[in-house]
């Protein structure tokens, strides 16, 4: 049965080190021989009738061996069947027969003097089944005299040949006409395709691969790209059945499945199930980036092809839609992963990509925004060319765009005489120019400065009007402020300054006295964070993404944060100092300390950590002197001896006042003791308080 191009081209994979299978083009079937012989294959098909057996009347030809070989045969470059090519040897069987009478031997000497003589002919038959087709074809062969020797191989003719699909099994038989001896048959298993199914169970995707039991397979996952190009993904060499599990992130529509035994001339099968996936399409567009090639280069970058289409379009600061902009970038397709350019003369933050997917936005990028910073409160000015140098402005609003000038009520139509203005006298940046229009970027801030100095003006008056009214009521003042005094250190304690408290986790115990550390500090009031109240957020981001959001987010409040010295610490500091670039690893997966030394450490060889850090140590755990030199840039304070000087340094400027600050450390040292002095307790010995056995532990 003829095998489907589709198919074909699936299974039988592109590389030619696995599977590299011979192209005959044409459907005509051929026939050859070996050198010396000749051959001609006889047109059409005939009737397989074997016949029976009869004597041979001298040296005859027979088939004594048959060998196939898979090919493919070609319609068209893309339109090719599963072929079957038999080569059928050849050799002389049987003798010259010999004269009985002597007295006519010189006669009969004569007489088969000729014969031996002369060539060999044979009319060979290969009948070929397949389910469900069956074919019969004639080949006619001459051996020339010289090679007919009894006993003796002729040579072989090769016939292209019969066709048969995948997994199918193929009988061959060979035998002359007339049958001189008992019909070669030939039996073969055409290499099958292993079967492949996919099943979705919540976040997971399992590929079910039905290869039989310790059968030996490659695996592979791969993208089929842009012109049936393909970018392998993951390779592997297993041994059946299997089960492999993707998550549905990994899902895209191009992603394809590909097994082969690994034997040679495998064929390879493959499939490509998530096409139609909406999850799979989901994917692309979340994995799709627009990148900026500069100078004014850009590309779209997806694992697949995709239908889209992308246009330029003008983002105004506050927030709403991105304006389309028809010129420069009309809305054109867009090719994946293939470099494109903008025709614009000069960048803008403002300026930003749109690609789109049948009418639907998928993706909005401003790809300068990295570059020239956050976006400008600029107007974009839309210039428009007509015949005989005729020419309109507008300006574009998220309205529309206004012509200017213009009595409408929009902010471009009030100063729409001052942009015009601006526009002539040079102070607006031209980003694209041809025949049809230009584009021009007007900036707007000296009109918000003019208006902002209003308000200011406004305040201003309203602030001395309140003054002369509070100056008339004297004493509701003294005790209004009184009051207001209060409330605002009130407010100030409950929020409390943000404190990151960093340490390396040597020892449960020691984590157990950070944990009292951090809650004593927590009554302060401080806003405390520390790995171990962030588990979850820990084992979800990673210790590097989190100790980075929570630096930014306590550096952004005006908080500090807190280096915690301990014997580990300094290790990890010291080797990361002598390693330079290279960073120890973690202790384990939460631990957020060696994780943050690319940062930290940074900070104080560019002398950023004044004002930004404190260290910390405790002088029972630690000599004053272990503390590398290097973080002697900020106060590095011994605990709990120096505790109120800690607490000055934590709680900034603005902390109470000596004698509260005295209680405050009393409060926080006798919250440490019973954590350092289970610290300082040798390993084994009970700790005061608790109880000892396995009904202890369960406690918590």
């Amino acid at each position: 049965m003829p095998v489907p191009w589709f198919l074909l081209s699936l299974a039988l994979g592109r590389s030619p080190v696995v599977l590299s299978l011979e192209r005959l083009v044409g459907p005509q079937d051929t026939a050859r021989c070996s050198p010396g012989l000749s051959c001609h294959l006889w047109d059409g098909d005939l009737l397989c009738l074997p016949g029976s057996i009869v004597s041979a009347p001298g040296p005859v030809l027979v088939p004594t061996r048959l060998q196939t070989e898979l090919v493919l045969r070609c319609h068209q470059e893309t339109d090719c069947d599963l072929c079957v090519r038999v080569a059928v040897h050849l050799a002389v069987h049987g003798h010259w027969k010999e004269p009985k009478d002597e007295q006519f031997g010189k006669a009969a000497d004569a007489e088969l003097e000729e014969p031996r003589n002369a060539s060999l002919q044979a009319q060979v038959v290969l009948s070929f089944q397949t389910y469900p087709t069956a074919r019969c074809v004639l080949l006619e062969v001459e051996v020339p005299a010289a090679l007919v020797q009894p006993g003796q191989s002729v040579g072989s003719v090769v016939f292209d040949c019969f066709e048969a699909a995948l997994g199918a099994e193929v009988q061959i038989w060979s035998y002359t006409q007339p049958r001189y001896q008992k019909e070669l048959n030939f039996t073969q298993q055409l290499p099958a395709l292993p079967q492949l199914s996919v099943s979705a169970d919540g976040d997971k995707v399992h590929l079910v691969l039905n290869v039989s039991e310790e059968q030996h397979f490659g695996f592979s996952l791969y993208w089929n790209q842009v012109q049936n190009s393909t970018k392998l993904w993951q390779h592997r060499n297993l041994t059946g059945p299997q089960n492999v599990t993707l998550n549905n992130t990994d899902l895209v529509p191009c992603l394809c499945i590909q097994v082969w035994p690994l034997e040679p001339d495998s064929v390879r099968t493959s499939i490509c199930p998530f096409r139609k996936d909406p999850r799979a399409h989901h994917n692309l567009w979340s994995a799709a980036r627009v990148q900026l090639l500069p100078p004014r280069g850009w590309r779209l970058e997806a694992p697949c092809s995709l239908p889209a289409e992308a246009t330029l379009c003008w983002q105004a600061p506050g927030g709403g839609p991105c304006q389309p902009l028809a010129p420069p970038l009309s809305r054109e397709n867009v090719t994946v992963n293939k470099a494109l350019e903008f025709p614009l003369l000069k960048a803008h933050p403002n300026l930003c990509v749109q690609v789109s997917s049948w009418e639907k936005l998928q993706l909005q990028e401003c790809l300068w925004s990295d570059s020239l910073g956050p976006l400008n409160n600029d107007m974009l000015l839309v210039e428009t060319r007509g015949p005989q140098d005729n020419r309109s402005l507008c300006a574009l609003e998220p309205s529309g765009c206004t012509p200017l000038p213009s009595r409408a009520s929009t902010r471009a139509a009030r100063l729409g005489e001052q942009l015009l203005q601006d526009l002539q006298s040079g102070q607006c940046l031209q980003l694209w120019e041809d025949d049809l229009g230009a584009l021009w970027a007007c900036p707007m801030d000296k009109y918000i400065h003019q208006r902002w100095a209003l308000v200011w003006l406004a305040c201003l008056l309203f602030a001395a009007v309140l003054f002369l009214l509070l100056l008339l009521k004297k004493d509701h003042v003294k005790v209004w402020l009184r009051f207001l005094k209060e409330d605002v250190h009130a407010g100030a304690a409950a929020r409390g300054r943000a404190a990151l408290l960093l340490y390396s986790a040597d020892d449960k115990g020691f984590e157990r006295l950070v944990g009292a550390l951090a809650s004593a500090l927590c009554q302060l009031p401080l806003r405390v964070a520390v790995d171990l109240w962030s588990r979850r957020e820990l084992s979800a981001q990673g210790p590097l993404a989190w100790f980075h959001a929570q630096r930014r987010q306590t550096l952004q409040e005006g908080g500090v944060v807190v280096l915690l010295f301990s014997p580990g610490a300094v290790a990890l500091c010291r080797e990361w100092l002598q390693d330079g670039a290279s960073a120890p690893s973690a202790h384990g997966p939460h631990d957020a300390f060696a994780a943050s030394l690319s940062c930290v450490l940074p900070d104080f060889l560019e002398g950023r950590a004044p004002g930004r850090y404190v260290g910390a140590y405790f002088d029972s755990l630690l000599p004053p002197d272990a503390v590398p030199a290097l973080f002697r840039a900020v106060p590095v304070l011994a605990l709990p001896s120096q505790l109120p000087d800690f607490l000055r340094a934590l709680q900034g400027p603005g902390g109470p006042r000596p004698g509260r600050l005295a209680d405050r450390a009393e409060q926080v040292s006798q919250a440490l003791q019973p954590s350092l002095d289970s610290c300082l307790r040798p390993p084994g010995t009970p700790e005061a308080g608790r109880e000892v056995g396995p009904e202890a532990g369960d406690r918590t």
